[in-house]
């Protein structure tokens, strides 16, 4: 079985929401990841404002993927994502977006993260807080 790591290098471009929303992962190891959502018009809420949702999918795929950075080779491929709260603190406006995850705490069973949202120029966006259980 692979580790945790490679499954979600694998899994990222793979899933078809997140490709959808043209989410990229850029890195993920020790415990971190990052990744970045173009800006796509179809992503607007109104004009050239980013949809909250998905900024909320991006922090919320960069807490998995924070989760699942690990060297651990896992018994199951099951997880899922069981409680996620999201601050939004600017609009983006027709601007890419990075968010930057991390681990906070890793039990057996679940990992806590966060996650810090920036614009292009590196100026806050959203946070947010990620718990995923694994299976």
């Amino acid at each position: 079985m692979p580790t945790r790591r490679e499954l979600i290098a694998e899994f990222v471009p793979a899933s078809p929401l997140v490709a959808h929303l043209g989410i990229e992962l850029i890195g993920a190891g020790d415990d971190h990841a990052v990744l970045e959502l173009p800006f796509d018009p179809h992503l607007a809420t109104a004009g050239d404002v980013v949809h909250g949702g998905a900024i909320a999918s991006l922090i919320d795929t960069a807490g998995m993927a924070a989760a699942w950075s690990d060297e651990v080779r896992p018994e199951t491929l099951a997880g899922a994502t069981v409680s996620m709260n999201v601050d939004y603190l600017a609009p983006a406006v027709a601007t890419d977006l990075r968010a930057t995850a991390r681990v906070l705490r890793r039990g057996r069973s679940l990992c806590f993260c966060e996650a810090e949202v920036t614009d292009e120029s590196g100026d806050p966006i959203a946070r947010g807080s990620v718990i995923h259980r694994y299976a």
